[in-house]
């Protein structure tokens, strides 16, 4: 590996060792279904965005309810010592992309024959603290 390499690989990695993250691959659900439980706790707190899963009765909040969870592992990795209810942690981007797709086939009147799309998707949560927020802002104030 060359020097420019080198030095962008480790640009990469000290750059995720702020990120928080868990990732979700070839879920067995359509995105659509589970776009709407993402889109209802993007940008809340961790602690409201685990109660709107935990008591939701789409089947994607439960798959959802467990990778925040290790989303929320995965900090607490990250960040030995810390108290998590000082965090203050929120999640900051939740995204549903659309994986790969099982295509079958469906007998149908007439000698014809329809076609079955079974979606899957891969889901990514990225949590952040709003106590780093709050300090970057403050650093920014101060110097003006």
């Amino acid at each position: 590996m060359g020097a420019r390499k080198r030095l962008a690989a480790d640009a990469r990695k000290e750059a995720k060792k702020n990120v928080y993250m868990a990732r979700l691959v070839d879920n067995p659900t359509s995105p659509r279904k589970t776009r709407i439980m993402a889109d209802v706790i993007r940008g809340k707190d961790v602690d409201y965005a685990m109660n709107v899963l935990k008591f939701s009765r789409k089947e994607s909040a439960e798959k959802l309810l467990k990778l925040l969870k290790s989303a929320i592992a995965n900090w607490q990795v990250k960040n030995e010592g810390a108290r998590l209810e000082e965090a203050n942690l929120y999640v900051k981007t939740i995204m549903v992309d659309g994986g790969r797709m099982l295509k079958r086939i469906r007998t149908a009147p007439q000698g014809r024959a329809h076609r079955i799309r079974k979606r899957s998707n891969h889901v990514t949560i990225i949590l952040d603290s709003r106590a780093q927020e709050v300090a970057v802002d403050n650093n920014n104030e101060t110097n003006e």
